[in-house]
């Protein structure tokens, strides 16, 4: 009975043994390998093999994307907001080195990368690729707002958001389209009823809770933590978009609704105010861009929006609405060097503010400012020809 104990004794150690030299035959081929390049346990400042794990990661799916040339570029708020604080370094430093692993070995559990959708349309090799390499990947796609309208409510589906799972950490990948605004949008991230829920904690993901805008980016080459990457040019202004990019979708199906009560005015005066109004709404948009003013379609230019997804026609004007925190002098001196002139100025910066400025032809830009109180926010309105004075009030939030 004692013999028989021993052999069993033995054969457990003997397996146990064997279990273990599997395990680091596998760590050593898949992070320490020549194959692979050098772990950053090497490197200063990584203490943990959590650390090394995430840039591992980042390292397989960078050279995945560059075998078959797909352009990401980096869009990780948590990275960026890193980054932004030396970037000044990182543009002047031919490799950016560093005796640390500063950037990608942050804690945290997904690594997001943004591709251009036109940039690339060949992702069966590279999901054949990722399979090969150890990656579990997940595919978003849903129908494409571009193609739906008043006519046509069937937008075919189309890739939004990959998902890329390695160990114990994911790579997210926001896929941008162009749209005809001249902005990049990205769509919401839905999971359709056969998806696993539990893939990864999508309630963690920094982009697809919903649809957002962004303007055009310009690219800035790096080498950070050895990695080369792609990164917006100015960081901190991509950051600072992100706070307010929620894209909100016309609602054509209720615009469609609209127009089988109430026929649109298809005139040729209608569809030149039109024409004029969308001109000067981008000119407008341009200019308060450049001065860093945020501002909203206001009143019935944005009632036109939500109702009929147009302009109204007898309107006769575009309306804006800025907060009267983000005034600045140069507005009006700014819409002058665009070829818009100051046509009326209502009120004062203290109460009631109110600007006019001539378009052209017969179409003006009316820019309403809006006052903050405790529990409410209200503007003030002027009538131009017996200088009556309104004040419209709503509750704050």
């Amino acid at each position: 009975m004692q013999r028989i104990n021993k052999n069993v004794v033995l054969a457990l150690l003997t397996l146990t043994s064997s279990v273990f030299l599997l395990f680091q035959l596998y760590y050593y081929k898949y992070y320490l390998s020549p194959k692979n390049g050098p772990a950053f346990s090497r490197v200063k400042g990584s203490q943990s093999g959590q650390d090394n794990t995430r840039w591992h990661v980042v390292k397989k799916f960078l050279g995945l994307v560059s075998s078959h040339n797909v352009p990401v570029y980096l869009i990780d708020p948590l990275v960026l907001g890193l980054i932004n604080k030396d970037i000044k370094q990182l543009r002047s430093s031919s490799d950016g080195s560093s005796p640390e692993c500063k950037y990608f070995c942050a804690p945290r559990d997904f690594t997001t990368f943004a591709l251009l959708d036109k940039t690339w349309k060949h992702e069966t090799g590279l999901f054949r690729s990722a399979e090969k390499m150890g990656f579990q990947w997940l595919k978003i796609q849903n129908k494409d707002p571009r193609l739906e309208g008043m006519d046509d409510l069937s937008g075919i589906e189309i890739p939004l958001h990959y998902i890329f799972r390695l160990a114990s950490h994911a790579i997210h990948v926001v896929v941008f389209y162009e749209r005809s605004g001249n902005y990049l949008w990205h769509g919401q991230l839905r999971l359709k009823q056969h998806m696993d829920r539990k893939f990864v904690p999508f309630r963690k993901l920094h982009f697809g809770r919903y649809p957002g805008a962004y303007g055009k980016l310009v690219l800035l080459p790096v080498s950070i933590d050895e990695l080369k990457v792609q990164i917006p040019k100015n960081p901190s202004q991509f950051l600072e978009e992100m706070s307010h990019a929620r894209f909100l979708e016309c609602r054509y199906r209720e615009a469609r609704a609209f127009f089988q009560l109430y026929p649109d005015d298809t005139s040729l005066d209608a569809v030149e105010f039109r024409k004029k109004a969308k001109a000067l709404l981008h000119l407008a948009a341009l200019t308060l861009n450049n001065l860093g003013v945020r501002f909203w379609l206001s009143s019935g230019t944005c009632l036109g929006w939500y109702r009929q997804c147009n302009i109204i026609p007898y309107s006769k004007d575009v309306d804006l609405g800025i907060f009267i925190k983000d005034y600045k002098s140069d507005i009006i001196p700014a819409f002058w060097k665009a070829g818009l002139p100051l046509k009326h100025k209502f009120g004062k910066v203290e109460d009631s503010l109110e600007l006019s400025f001539q378009g052209e032809g017969d179409v003006k830009l009316d820019i309403f400012f809006f006052y903050e109180e405790d529990d409410h926010i209200w503007n003030g309105g002027t009538q131009a020809k017996s200088g009556k004075k309104f004040n419209f009030v709503a509750p704050q939030g």
